[in-house]
């Protein structure tokens, strides 16, 4: 693992890194963060994913802000989303200490939210794409109460696996045909609420339990400042790059990273 002073440092470059790449796309970058602070930081389990989360916390307002100069707020769509995935992360957070404390599961785990995630990102169309020839697709917009459902199991997911939900909704949204300029800033203000929420409740946790529970706060706060100069560069740029390239860019580094984690849990470590 890396010695004293160096992990911070390697942890803001990479956090700039991988939110200049997720932000576009709405992602907030934990989802690349985690198998990183893993095999990389040392940062020990089950405190990585409020660890993860804390990250969240301090990167996502860099894009939120600039979101906002550029005049693209989440709008309903963004108090739909925490509506479901607020309660959501605060179960999951629960669930992960309680539930899966053991490296092994939790790889398995990991494995299977990052799987479908990646596929999503790299094989679905921009919105509104089509064949050649043929006319855009219409939007498929969910109805309120089903949308609100969906957020919360999003919500327990991302308590479990440390990203806040928000990144599991926006490839799921700008599949369904919604626009990345209004899924990103509203998935990215979901993963914000939820992220302070996460830590909160992981912080209560760690009252009641030994071991790594409570975040990892010298690192979560590096890889936040890492991110908040990421993300908000992401979002300066998301203009000038095409989705399409983006979004598979991302889900291929998510796939490579499940598999990862897959032959792990498999293996025993």
């Amino acid at each position: 693992m890396l010695g004293a002073g160096w992990t911070e440092v390697v942890a803001l470059a990479a956090a700039f890194f991988i939110a200049v790449l997720a932000t576009p796309a709405g992602v907030s970058g934990a989802v690349l963060l985690l198998p990183f602070q893993v095999s990389v930081l040392g940062t020990p389990s089950p405190a990585v994913t409020p660890t993860n989360l804390l990250y969240n916390v301090v990167a996502t307002p860099g894009a939120l802000y600039r979101y906002w100069r550029q005049g693209q707020s989440g709008g309903t769509l963004a108090w739909l989303l925490i509506a479901g995935t607020l309660p959501g992360v605060v179960a999951g957070s629960v669930i992960r200490v309680e539930l899966l404390p053991s490296p092994q599961v939790f790889d398995l785990v990991v494995a299977a939210v990052l799987l479908p995630l990646g596929s999503w990102l790299a094989l679905s169309s921009p919105a509104g794409a089509a064949g050649p020839g043929c006319p855009p697709r219409d939007p498929v917009r969910l109805p309120r109460p089903v949308l609100i459902l969906l957020a919360a199991a999003v919500g327990c997911v991302g308590g479990i696996y440390g990203i806040g939900g928000g990144s599991i909704l926006a490839p799921v949204l700008i599949g369904t045909g919604r626009p990345p300029s209004e899924v990103a800033p509203a998935a990215l203000a979901s993963t914000f609420v939820t992220s302070v929420a996460g830590v909160a409740t992981f912080t209560v946790l760690a009252l009641h339990h030994r071991g790594a529970v409570a975040p990892d706060w010298p690192t979560g706060l590096a890889l936040g400042a890492g991110g908040l100069a990421g993300a908000y560069t992401g979002a300066r740029i998301q203009s000038r790059l095409p989705d399409a390239a983006i979004r598979r860019l991302v889900g291929i580094l998510v796939v490579a990273i499940a598999c990862r984690y897959l032959w792990s849990g498999l293996a025993g470590r």
